[in-house]
């Protein structure tokens, strides 16, 4: 899989944004963001940028420099979504942290994802049969139990394909609501 050039490092991200209780994981600011654009939202990452850093100091260092690492997410998101290599990859914690934190990542990159939808007035009635399907799955998604999560080869087994699921549900909504139309013909 390519990536951009641009390197996104999710814990230094996940630390600046993480300053009250009320901010998201850079999993779920990451989630909104990319439903945003796939919904074919206008002005997505000014806006997402925005809400983001409101209510900051905007002459705050710490802000500016969360400015610019989020300017660099939406840059890579956007390079990811409109490569046609099926490159797309969510932004979430490394295979360095435990089983339990990746999982989180990938519920709260879950969770950012279906705010951002609505956010963007996605109708599931406008969505084709598998991308409504995915919808729903990645609404269950919001509802597991991380509690009791242990780590063990079948939970790494299901959380790597949750992973892959959710990359290419968020392709699929792209590809319908944003992505490149063919012209009809």
């Amino acid at each position: 899989m390519q990536q951009s050039a641009i390197a996104i490092d999710y814990q230094e991200l996940n630390g600046r944004l993480v300053v009250s209780e009320l901010s998201p994981s850079a999993a779920e600011a990451h989630g909104i963001l990319c439903a945003m654009l796939c919904a074919g939202a206008p002005r997505a990452e000014e806006s997402w940028i925005s809400d983001l850093l409101a209510g900051t100091d905007e002459t705050d260092l710490s802000a500016q420099e969360c400015r610019r690492l989020l300017q660099n997410l939406a840059t890579w998101t956007c390079g990811q979504l409109a490569t046609t290599d099926m490159g797309f990859s969510p932004l979430l914690p490394n295979d360095a942290v435990s089983l339990a934190e990746r999982a989180l990542g990938l519920y709260d990159w879950s969770r950012g994802f279906m705010y951002g939808l609505g956010l963007s007035g996605v109708d599931t009635g406008g969505l084709s049969e598998e991308a409504r399907e995915a919808f729903d799955d990645l609404a269950a998604i919001t509802h597991l139990d991380l509690d009791d999560l242990e780590d063990s080869e079948d939970n790494e087994q299901a959380l790597m394909e949750l992973t892959e699921f959710v990359r290419v549900a968020a392709m699929l909504v792209y590809e319908e609501k944003a992505g490149p139309k063919e012209p009809s013909g």
